[in-house]
Order: C-alpha cells, then sequence, then structure tokens
C-alpha cells in the first residue's frame, strides 16, 4: 500500500513539472522549425507557452456565486415565459380550429335543404324561409373565410 501511495506521489510531482515546462522553438541550420524543452545553443529562438499548463489569456473572469445564481434565475424566468408563450399559441390554435370546424358545420346544415326551425323574441318556434336561408348561407361563407384562414 506505501509503494502505492509512493508511485502516485512521484506520477504526480512529474506532471506537475511536465506542465510547468517552457517550450523553446528555433529553426536549425536546414530551415527546419526545431521544438524542445532546453533552449539551443548559439542561436536566436523564442518561447513557446505550454498550452496545457497556461490557461487562455482572453478567457472571461471567473463569475461569483450570486452572479451564476442570477443568471439561472433569468433563465428559468425565460424558460417560464417561453413555455407560457408557447400554451397560449396552442390554445389560440385548438380555438381557431374549432371555431372553423363550427362554422363549416352550419354552413353544411344550411346547405342541406332540410328544415331549419328557429325562435323569435316571444320564444315561439318558426321555419326559416328560402329568401332568409340565402342571405344566412351567404353570411355563413363568409364567416367560415374567415374563421379557416
Amino acid at each position: 500500500m506505501k509503494h502505492l501511495a509512493l508511485a502516485v506521489t512521484v506520477a504526480a510531482l512529474f506532471t506537475s513539472i511536465s506542465a510547468n515546462a517552457e517550450i523553446y522553438q528555433w529553426k536549425d541550420e536546414n530551415g527546419k522549425t526545431v521544438m524542445s524543452d532546453k533552449p539551443p545553443i548559439g542561436t536566436t529562438y523564442s518561447k513557446r507557452k505550454n498550452e496545457a499548463a497556461v490557461p487562455a489569456e482572453n478567457t472571461a473572469p471567473q463569475k461569483t456565486t450570486a452572479d451564476r445564481e442570477l443568471d439561472f434565475r433569468k433563465r428559468q424566468q425565460e424558460s417560464r415565459e417561453a413555455a407560457d408563450k408557447s400554451l397560449k399559441e396552442q390554445a389560440a390554435t385548438a380555438d381557431k380550429k374549432e371555431n372553423c370546424a363550427n362554422a363549416r358545420r352550419y354552413l353544411e346544415s344550411l346547405e342541406s335543404g332540410e328544415r331549419i326551425a328557429l325562435r323569435d323574441d316571444k320564444g315561439e318556434r318558426y321555419f326559416m324561409e328560402d329568401e332568409q336561408r340565402k342571405q344566412e348561407i351567404a353570411k355563413a361563407r363568409q364567416n367560415s373565410q374567415a374563421a379557416c384562414k
């Protein structure tokens, strides 16, 4: 068990040393680009940053817990608003379909030729006359077209 702990410690030590290693880059006498962890002798070189060890320079600063919580709550609110909007749109679509179906059924009943009974102001029943039926059919067609757009 002690050997395992020692091996893990040594591996972690080598990993951290290699992560902090500097990388040098230069062109040799043949014009080839050479990269090494040791600087060349007698030539000019440039240091390269170890991308694995050094974080990117353009990263945004860390947000505080309060900022992250505020962002989270804002995303939740936007999600709820989007869901509410979606439900309202679905309800409006369902109402539109129902109104269209009702308008078409009424038009079909008028065009079927069956006698249609109505009630007057006194509550007495009377049958629709042919001229009145033609006017109702015209109105029903307009209503059906408007409701079924």
